[in-house]
C-alpha cells in the first residue's frame, strides 16, 4: 500500500498544525491550505486521498469547496468539521458528498478514528464517490439491453411503494445506481439519501456509523453524533454490501426493520426512525443464512423486493453507450471540449471481452485508454492485452466454428437430395423441379457431393 496524502483545510493556523502533526505522526503525509482557493490550487499538482475541512472559511465556504472538489475527482474522501453541529449541517454535508464530518472542539481520537474508515477503502482500491459501486456518476437511465430494461422497469414500478429492497449482483454491475434510481423516483426524493458502505467500515465502528453515540460512549466521543439512520429520518438509506455485517449488527439491524426505533451507543433513549431501507450484497445470502453466516429473518426483511443486477456481460448492448458516457466524463474532468474517440476495432474488443469487473472495469480501461493515447483517436494497442486477446479468442472460436457449421449444412442437402432423387426415381429433371433449383444446379451439387451415376 502506497502512502496516503491528507490535505488539512482551515482558516486557523493552530488547527492547521495540531491536524498536520498528529497526521503525520500515524505515518500520513499531510499537506495544509488555509482556504478553499488554496486548497484548489494544491490539488492541481499532488495526488490527494482525503481532505479535512473547515465548514466556515473565508472567500470560499467549506461546502463550496467539497461542491468543487467533488467536480474534480468525486472519488477523494472528504471530513467537515464544523463548530455548529445541527441536524441540518450534517445532513447537508453528507448530501453534499462528504463521508464524515466533526464537530468543534473536537477529540483528536475522533479525527483519526474518521481518517481511519476512509483509510479503508483507498487501501482495498475502492471508490469513496458515494459508494454507489462504479465511482462517478454511473450508466444512463436509459439501456438497450432487454435485461436491464426490465431492471429499470421494476425499479420505476416499486420506487413510489417504499417498501425495502434487496439489490443482488456481481461486483461492479450498478447496484449503487438503482438505490439512487429507488430514491430519486420515490416519494422521499426531497428527503436524504444516506449511504453506508457496510463492508468498508471496521465491525467495532460500523454500529456507531449506524446509530450514532451519546457523549463519553467510547474514548474520544466528546460530543453527541446522530447516526446515518438518524440523518436518513424521513428518507433513504443505502446499506451497500450488508452480507458483510457480523451476527450482532444483524440483530440490532433487524430491529429497526422490525420496530422503527433504536438507540444511540451509549444512550437509553430510544429514536424513532421513518427511513426506508435499501441494501444491496454481491454474496448469495441464501447460501450465508443455510451456512449460518447471516439471519433468516433478517434476510426476509431485507428481501421484500428483490432485484438483480445482471452482469455487463449479459448486456452488451449497452457498452458503446457506456464507453461515450464515461469519454465524456474524462472530458469533462481534465476541463477540456475535445473528447476522444474509439475506433471501430477497440469497440469490437470491447464487445467480445467478458468483464469480470463490470462496470466498474470498463470505467478503469476507458480512463486508462484516454491517458496513454496521445492522440485523439483511441486505437486497439491502447486496450490491455486480455482486451485484445478476448477478440483474437472470439475469432479463433469463431474461425473453428464455421468449417463444423458448414459440414453440418453439407450433410442435410446431401440428405435432401438424396431424398428427392429417390422419390423422382432418379429423374434429375423432376427432382430439381421438386427442390426448387435449376436442373444445372442440382447438376453441380450432385457432383459437389459425389452422387452422380
Amino acid at each position: 500500500m502506497g502512502q496516503i496524502n491528507i490535505l488539512v483545510v482551515d482558516d486557523e493556523l493552530n488547527v492547521r498544525q495540531l491536524l498536520s502533526k498528529v497526521l503525520t505522526k500515524e505515518g500520513y503525509q499531510v499537506y495544509t491550505a488555509c482556504d478553499g482557493l488554496e486548497g484548489l490550487d494544491l490539488l492541481q499538482t499532488i495526488s490527494i486521498d482525503i481532505i479535512i475541512s473547515d465548514i466556515k472559511m473565508p472567500k470560499m465556504t467549506g461546502i463550496e469547496f467539497l461542491h468543487r472538489v467533488k467536480e474534480m475527482d468525486p472519488d477523494i474522501g472528504f471530513i467537515l468539521i464544523t463548530a455548529f453541529a445541527t441536524m441540518e449541517t450534517a445532513i447537508d454535508a453528507l448530501k453534499s458528498g462528504a463521508q464524515d464530518y466533526v464537530t468543534k472542539p473536537f477529540d483528536i481520537t475522533e479525527i483519526l478514528t474518521a481518517v481511519k474508515k476512509l483509510c479503508l477503502p483507498v487501501q482495498q482500491g475502492a471508490p469513496f464517490g458515494g459508494n454507489f459501486g462504479v465511482g462517478k456518476d454511473q450508466f444512463r437511465v436509459n439501456s438497450k439491453s432487454p435485461k436491464m430494461q426490465e431492471v429499470l422497469q421494476l425499479a420505476k414500478q416499486v420506487a413510489a411503494c417504499g417498501s425495502t429492497v434487496l439489490l443482488t449482483g456481481e461486483t461492479g454491475t450498478g447496484k449503487g445506481y438503482i438505490a439512487r434510481a429507488l430514491h430519486q423516483w420515490g416519494l422521499r426524493s426531497d428527503k436524504p439519501l444516506i449511504n453506508v458502505n457496510c463492508g468498508a467500515i471496521p465491525d467495532n465502528l460500523l454500529e456507531s456509523e449506524l446509530f450514532g453515540y451519546e457523549k463519553g460512549a467510547f474514548t474520544g466521543a466528546v460530543s453527541p453524533k446522530p447516526g446515518r439512520f438518524e440523518l436518513a429520518d424521513g428518507g433513504t438509506i443505502f446499506l451497500d454490501e450488508i452480507g458483510d455485517i457480523s451476527p450482532s449488527l444483524q440483530v440490532k439491524l433487524l430491529r429497526v426493520l422490525q420496530e422503527k426505533t433504536f438507540e444511540r451507543l451509549g444512550g437509553i433513549r430510544s429514536i424513532k426512525a421513518d427511513v426506508r431501507v435499501i441494501a444491496a450484497t454481491n454474496k448469495n445470502l441464501l447460501k450465508e443464512v443455510r451456512e449460518g453466516r447471516f439471519r433468516e429473518d433478517l434476510y426476509y426483511r431485507l428481501n421484500v423486493v428483490p432485484i438483480h443486477i445482471p452482469p455487463l456481460r449479459e448486456r452488451v448492448e449497452d457498452i458503446e453507450d457506456l464507453v461515450t458516457f464515461f469519454l465524456e466524463d474524462s472530458a469533462r474532468i481534465s476541463n477540456t471540449n475535445i473528447r476522444k474517440q474509439m475506433t471501430a476495432d477497440v469497440m469490437k474488443c470491447l464487445k467480445a471481452y467478458t468483464w469480470p469487473g463490470n462496470i466498474r472495469e470498463l470505467e478503469n480501461i476507458i480512463e486508462r485508454c484516454v491517458v496513454i493515447c496521445s492522440g485523439n483517436l483511441i486505437q486497439v494497442d491502447s486496450l490491455p492485452i486480455e482486451v485484445r486477446e478476448a477478440r483474437e479468442s472470439s475469432h479463433a472460436n469463431q474461425s473453428k466454428q464455421e468449417p463444423m457449421l458448414n459440414n453440418a449444412i453439407d450433410s442435410i442437402e446431401k440428405e435432401v437430395i438424396q431424398k428427392a432423387m429417390n422419390e423422382c426415381g432418379g429423374n434429375k429433371t423432376k427432382a430439381a423441379l421438386a427442390l426448387g433449383i435449376s436442373r444445372r444446379s442440382l447438376h453441380r451439387k450432385l457432383q459437389k457431393y459425389a452422387m452422380n451415376d
